[in-house]
């Protein structure tokens, strides 16, 4: 038969599409030509599958072939055609027969030797297949793991293109030496989630409050304070507080990380929230994703349902740092790129550290900051008013006072992450017919059209917009934070109080009691 297909995958950011992949074996000089827009390292694969066929005791045509990538307007990027090219090579050769390979998607590296390596993106693909209803696929013993988390699809994970042959054939599958893993291009230690505990931290009431608070509602958080008073401390404490992912969430930031290359064979779902710390030198394209030819996933995305944790962040360019306000309103990120444009999931929990100032003492008792009022002003305005204004939550976090007690030890990440749970539970019963599961996630016009604020907080929030104290999007978020704070206290609604303790959280001012508060009518701007 001089004609024969196999199907493979092609990905646009998470986005699967099926490629068919043709064979055509036609009289003529030995010539192997690869059309279909494939990039470089796609061309490489006709040497790739000619060594492997041989050095897999097969026979390499000696006449003119032609191999087919469809649909041809798709750009196909990446070495994981080439499994599928050989097995469309051999049935076009006669040396499996076609009809064994129907509804059978293949994907997977080839080694010279015949084996089979892992990939990027298993994850992902073997979601394209089965949503295609495709019912196998075959796919890199080192990526089995992670294809089998999707229901509804045979996977066959393969060592070898003997394995693979004799399998399509219906023989007996040969024995063969167990894989080497790859080594990760990307830092496992990226998506590591420290395993520290909130009774850790000694004092730092408010930044307590505030952690739980930003846990409890998906709420983003900004740290300031000098060096060593505990900013950081705080927020890798963060993490511990959320729940675990639900399922549909667990495959969705599974499949990101698959095709980041950050999944593991030994834990191929992500069931925690994922806690990523980009380095302040971080590139633009390392934070929202990109590269050449075919969008990558970048920090933000590996982010997804978790913390994005930047330390330092006056010390990161001020242009990487603004890249952030279209995915803090919208959830997901666009990469233009001339192969093609991705879309990647984004919806993160934006957590800032920042020093007061250069010298780190601006605004402390307990040292004299040497900075002028030019070197200050300039520092601050490093984080930018557009991402500030997006921030729910803003603390200024300072050195616990000598002697505290042991009393003064806050609470467990246990006793914490129990309350905040509760507080989540509330929030998903609340929204279960709008399609919501955070109050951070609600728009504001649902807000106030559909959960708005008794007369009193709403006349106190007007007061603070007419005053020039918070802006359109401020208020809204007020809102938000006020329906969080009343969910931890397992309340119907937010109390006056709680709407005024949510724009002190907001504002950063100290946390006072309302009736300790002065009347905001007639404030100035």
């Amino acid at each position: 038969m001089p004609l024969a297909q196999t199907w493979s995958v092609a990905l646009v950011g998470l986005e699967g599409h099926l490629v068919e992949v043709e064979a055509d074996i036609a009289q003529g000089l030995p010539k192997t030509t690869l059309i279909g827009l494939p990039d470089a390292s796609l061309s490489e694969a006709r040497d790739r599958v000619r060594a492997a066929v041989v050095n897999s005791g097969e026979r390499f045509p000696d006449r003119k072939v032609t191999i087919g990538l469809s649909p041809a307007t798709l750009p196909k990027t990446g070495s994981h055609y080439d499994v599928a090219i050989a097995c469309a090579l051999l049935a076009a050769a006669g040396v499996i027969e076609v009809g064994s390979m129907r509804q059978t998607a293949i994907i997977g590296e080839l080694g010279l030797d015949g084996r089979i390596r892992e990939v990027r993106g298993a994850l992902a693909m073997t979601l394209a297949a089965a949503r295609s209803s495709f019912e196998r696929i075959i796919v890199p013993e080192l990526n089995a793991g992670e294809a089998r988390l999707v229901p509804g699809i045979a996977v066959y994970g393969m060592r070898s293109l003997r394995q693979v042959i004799a399998m399509l054939r219906g023989a007996e599958i040969p024995d063969e030496a167990p894989p080497r893993a790859e080594p990760r291009l990307l830092s496992e230690s990226l998506t590591r989630v420290p395993e520290v505990d909130l009774d850790d931290v000694i004092g730092q009431r408010e930044g307590r409050r505030a952690i739980e608070a930003a846990a409890a509602g998906g709420h983003h958080l900004y740290l300031h304070g000098p060096p060593g008073s505990g900013k950081t401390m705080l927020a890798e404490r963060l993490a511990g507080l959320m729940p675990d992912l639900s399922t549909d969430d667990s495959l969705e930031v599974s499949a990101v990380h698959s095709l980041a290359g950050l999944l593991t064979s030994d834990a191929e779902l992500v069931v925690r929230p994922p806690f990523i710390a980009p380095h302040h030198t971080a590139s633009l394209s390392s934070l929202v994703g990109g590269g050449s030819g075919m969008p990558r996933p970048g920090a933000i995305s590996c982010a997804h349902r978790g913390i994005l944790f930047i330390d330092e962040a006056p010390e990161m360019h001020p242009l990487t740092l603004d890249t952030l306000r279209q995915p803090l309103e919208s959830g997901y990120i666009e990469v233009h790129r001339s192969a093609a444009v991705a879309k990647f999931p984004a919806r993160f929990m934006l957590v800032l550290a920042a020093n007061p100032c250069p010298c780190g003492l601006a605004g402390t008792t307990n040292g004299i900051c040497t900075c002028t009022p030019q070197i200050l002003a300039r520092y601050q305005q490093r984080i930018s008013g557009p991402i500030k204004d997006r921030i729910d939550i803003q603390r200024q976090i300072l050195p616990a006072a000598r002697g505290v007690d042991d009393r003064e030890r806050s609470e467990s990440t246990a006793t914490v992450a129990q309350r905040v749970s509760c507080a989540r539970d509330r929030q998903a019963f609340r929204y279960r017919h709008l399609g919501w599961t955070l109050n951070s996630e609600v728009p504001g016009s649902v807000l106030r059209r559909e959960f708005a604020l008794d007369a009193a907080s709403q006349e106190v929030l007007e007061d603070l917009y007419s005053a020039g104290r918070i802006t359109a999007r401020g208020f809204d978020r007020v809102v938000r934070l006020a329906w969080t704070l009343a969910d931890l206290q397992s309340l119907d609604r937010p109390t006056v109080e709680l709407t005024h303790q949510a724009f002190q959280l907001r504002t950063g001012e100290p946390l006072t009691d309302f009736a300790d508060s002065r009347p905001l009518k007639g404030t100035p701007a």
